[in-house]
């Protein structure tokens, strides 16, 4: 067992680094992000890659491998904040060199030779034996259900079997961050975290848009009415979550709308019987043709000024339909017509855009009733948090996949002689893989601890930040060890490297999470006069 003091050249360092990035942090006002956001942006992700770095740490103490992947990561992460850095030292406000004192531990633990020694290193998990059955329980099911029907579901843009998703009922799988009260399993602490994180991790390896997806749309509504609904609404309709008897789908962006909430358009006028009719268009809604019920945020107050604070959540009742576009007729009167939208990748799920035209939803599905106007977009953003973690989960659900996928293909392919697993290359982004999926699995753990404690908001954002830029590099080199065949269809890395490119653009793109989110919170410097 490695020590703890075994790990303190990587606590060195680590340190040297953030205080180069907090010098950055405290050159920007929270008020003046906008007007440095190329530096915001920079500071943002080398945040993110020190956080998962430092949260590494524990879990590099606990033995050889891990010890060794921790110091891989550091060093990597380090290179990435000096790369950033580089040439921009005044924008930082720190002096050319400020990371010199880390030179040696990167130098070290960058060596070729000593990268590519790791090459067979794959991170242990740690899990104990509850969860190392959840975690093979999902498993098993995303091998023996999901993953046969995967590239087909891919290739033909078909819909998500019913066996998938009924068998994903019977395992409870929509139910993990329900309370056991409205006939979930989450009991109210850490360990319903783990679960929804490793099962989404599982169930996304077997495939992102067919497997680890189904479960996100459910916790997001669910999350949004634990949070702001009333007793009788969070009776209604989180059973009828849990089971699966309901299916949900997210309708928050619009066309000229996307991560800027605050403005969005679709109204939500009160008619005299208590109702509202909905009207406008929403887009990029995801699973809409299945879903059962929408989770609509519209606006309830007509004036634009209000911005966020004229915006409502609501319960959208609706038919279920296929794949391909569809007309619905409203249950108490107009109509909503979903025109669908191709992906390159995320097959399965199939995206939408939405229009709205006097569709009239019973004022019951207002959540929080009368308490909740002009409450949707806290709702939505207490539910967003934990989509974050969920994401992330799913991006290191993909890129273990795609690990996978490429140690064995470098096993079984001979180039010019020789296993390609023997070669120094290959070794040694095989090495950086497993460094960058221990890095971001541990810290998703980390991170639903806090939030099982009402923490970790800000951490649940730098995780998703991290994790999906990683998953983008990963599948790449996954591919890029396929070579030719893997830019085949017949292999699955093609699938797995197209879906990782929509893990930094939905659930809050990349760019919006890191200067509306991470950057005005870390932001240090003095208010703009």
């Amino acid at each position: 067992m490695v020590r703890v003091q075994d790990l303190n050249d990587v606590s060195e360092a680590l340190l040297i680094a953030q205080a180069a990035v907090d010098s950055g942090w405290a050159q920007i006002s929270p008020d003046d992000v906008d007007l440095k956001q190329v530096l915001a942006f920079d500071l943002a992700h080398s945040s993110a890659e020190l956080a998962v770095a430092k949260s590494m740490l524990n879990y590099g103490a606990r033995g050889q491998t891990e010890a060794a992947l921790t110091k891989v990561f550091a060093a990597e992460a380090i290179a990435e904040v000096a790369d950033r850095m580089f040439g921009r030292e005044g924008d930082w406000g720190v002096d050319v060199g400020c990371l010199d004192d880390a030179r040696p531990f990167v130098s070290k633990w960058r060596s070729p030779d000593l990268v590519a020694s790791h090459s067979s290193a794959e991170g242990p998990r740690h899990l104990d034996e509850t969860y190392e059955l959840v975690r093979e329980t999902f498993a098993r099911f995303g091998a023996d259900k999901i993953k046969p029907q995967a590239e087909h579901i891919h290739r033909t843009n078909a819909d998500i079997g019913e066996d998938i998703i009924g068998g994903l009922s019977d395992l409870g799988a929509f139910g993990l961050s329900i309370p056991e009260i409205y006939g979930g399993s989450a009991a109210g602490g850490p360990d319903d975290y783990y679960a929804m994180v490793i099962a989404t991790e599982e169930l996304s390896r077997a495939s992102l848009g067919a497997g680890g997806s189904l479960i996100t749309r459910p916790e997001i509504l669910s999350r949004a009415l634990l949070v702001g609904g009333t007793d009788e609404q969070k009776s209604k309709w989180l059973p009828a979550l849990a089971t699966g008897e309901i299916m949900a789908a997210v309708a928050v962006t619009e066309p000229d709308y996307g991560s800027d909430v605050a403005g969005l358009r679709v109204t939500a006028t009160k008619m005299k019987n208590g109702n509202w009719l909905i009207n406008g268009t929403k887009t990029w809604c995801t699973f809409a043709a299945r879903a059962d019920v929408l989770m609509l945020l519209a606006r309830t107050e007509p004036d634009p000024a209000a911005r966020h604070r004229g915006l409502s959540m609501f319960v959208v009742p609706k038919e279920r339909t296929d794949g391909h576009g569809f007309v619905v007729e409203g249950p108490n009167g107009g109509k909503m017509e979903g025109r669908p939208i191709d992906t390159i990748g995320y097959r399965g799920m199939h995206s939408y855009e939405l229009a709205f035209t006097d569709y009239e939803v019973a004022g019951e599905n207002l959540i929080g009733l009368d308490a909740g106007v002009g409450r949707g977009f806290y709702f939505q953003m207490a539910a967003f948090e934990n989509g974050r973690l969920q994401t992330a989960a799913r991006a290191v659900g993909v890129m273990q996949a795609a690990y996978e996928a490429a140690r064995a293909y470098a096993d079984d392919r001979s180039v010019f002689g020789s296993s390609l697993s023997s070669f120094q290359l290959t070794q040694a982004k095989l090495t950086k893989m497993a460094a960058i999926i221990a890095g971001a699995r541990h810290y998703s753990y980390e991170v639903g601890e806090m939030l099982a404690k009402d923490e970790g908001k800000m951490e649940a954002s730098l995780i998703k930040a991290y994790a999906c830029g990683a998953a983008e590099w990963v599948t790449r080199e996954a591919l890029q060890i396929h070579g030719g065949m893997g830019y085949a269809e017949e292999y699955e890395v093609s699938r797995l490297f197209v879906d990782a490119r929509v893990l930094s653009i939905f659930e809050g793109a990349d760019e919006t999470l890191s200067l509306k989110v991470i950057a005005r919170k870390l932001a240090t410097g003095p208010k703009s006069a």
